[in-house]
């Protein structure tokens, strides 16, 4: 897609609302979508629909380390709002200190993905997606099993507020305080957690003026040189762009050439994408392009980690693939007979290369990774087991 084809697709849509982020008045249960004029309203699911009230309790519960087994571990330690909720670190780390096997990814714009995870072509709710995080055993992030259900239930069923926030969120029901809507309350935070609003997104609006090195290195990024549109030309700049008006379906996953064990093309295991749930050679090292949005503050890069900066991940897109020459990884990804055909050497200056960067940058929406409406309810301070809080006013 050419920068000219974006531009026109951005602008096609209806403006919602000159507000940048989702929801109504904090003080409304109803919901509506605030949105830019360049992004479609997402697809929600019918029995899970929008709500302030939902929005709200989410947020506090995507904050609480109460809902994790051993009350140690919450949605956002491995999800920063300052760092556009991914964590920094190479992979993931559950309650119990156990790795998770892949790099934590964004959920900024998760609502408009339409496959989550790095590698699960049948994952497609928010919902679904959340059972693992809450109740997987191997590895065990949350720790949330048949023992201890009840008595984490419990938690938030002794916190008179925590009552009222339920009751409210899912009203006509006896019994609103389950598993089931702890989910959909966390879903409806994920979906509503909207970042649109970067110097790029001002610059399409009229409100911000590019640098000559950002027009540039945008150029490239939308041109035939580099080629970055083939994966990253959505208005999420990624290529599962799903929204409420989408009919076919678009699910491309792609081998980009990190690795080359053995010189016939395979990945570490247990990341060797989506060969992992189809056991199919041709999916072998396949993952989803991520969302370059907040791109300059969600480092390391890749499935893994296993790319350190922006700059080191420039060049190995430049190199059309990565040559580890020492180590149990080495390979060179180069030359991986199932990497993509969109991944090959391009002929980049060091100029060019700032400048493709100096694009990126432009990604970085300092409004969603500060604004209180994504913030931590609980100050910085989540409650402990056992100790009765007031639950901060929305």
């Amino acid at each position: 897609m050419t920068h000219r084809r974006l531009a026109v697709l951005l602008t096609a849509f209806t403006l919602i609302s000159p507000a940048a982020y989702g929801g109504t008045d904090q003080n409304e249960s109803a919901w509506r979508w605030s949105l830019p004029d360049f992004l479609p309203p997402p697809r929600v699911p019918t029995d899970n629909p929008m709500s302030e009230s939902r929005f709200q309790l989410g947020r506090k519960l995507f904050y609480d380390t109460r809902l994790s087994g051993n009350g140690k571990e919450s949605c956002a330690s491995c999800h920063l709002q300052r760092l556009a909720f991914t964590d920094g670190r190479k992979l993931g780390v559950g309650a119990t200190g156990q790795n998770t096997p892949r790099n934590a990814p964004s959920i900024a714009n998760v609502s408009w993905r339409a496959t989550l995870t790095w590698a699960n072509p049948a994952m497609v709710t928010l919902e679904r997606q959340m059972e693992a995080p809450l109740f997987g055993e191997d590895p065990i992030e949350m720790g949330v099993n048949d023992k201890n259900r009840k008595e984490i239930l419990s938690r938030f069923a002794n916190d008179a507020t925590y009552r009222q926030d339920f009751a409210a969120a899912f009203p006509g029901e006896a019994e609103p305080l389950t598993f089931g809507n702890i989910i959909k309350a966390i879903a409806v935070f994920e979906r509503g957690a909207v970042s649109a609003n970067s110097k790029y997104d001002l610059y399409l609006q009229g409100k911000a003026t590019l640098t000559p090195e950002e027009i540039r290195g945008k150029d490239l990024f939308f041109g035939e040189k580099a080629e970055c549109h083939h994966c990253h030309g959505s208005v999420n700049f990624d290529d599962q762009f799903y929204h409420a008006k989408t009919r076919g379906v678009e699910t491309p996953f792609h081998n980009t050439g990190l690795y080359n064990l053995d010189k016939d093309g395979s990945y570490p295991a247990p990341n060797r994408g989506v060969y992992e749930n189809t056991h199919k050679p041709e999916d072998m090292g396949t993952f989803r392009a991520p969302s370059l949005r907040n791109i300059a503050v969600t480092a390391p890069y890749m499935h893994d980690g296993s790319v350190a900066t922006l700059e080191d991940a420039v060049e190995i897109y430049a190199a059309g693939g990565r040559n580890l020459k020492e180590g149990p990884l080495a390979g060179d990804g180069r030359h991986n007979p199932n990497k993509s055909a969109l991944i090959v050497p391009i002929d980049l200056s060091e100029q060019e290369k700032s400048d493709l960067i100096a694009f990126l940058k432009t990604l970085t929406d300092e409004s969603f990774l500060s604004s209180p409406r994504f913030g931590d309810p609980w100050n910085g301070a989540s409650p402990s087991i056992g100790v009765s809080v007031v639950t901060p006013p929305h």
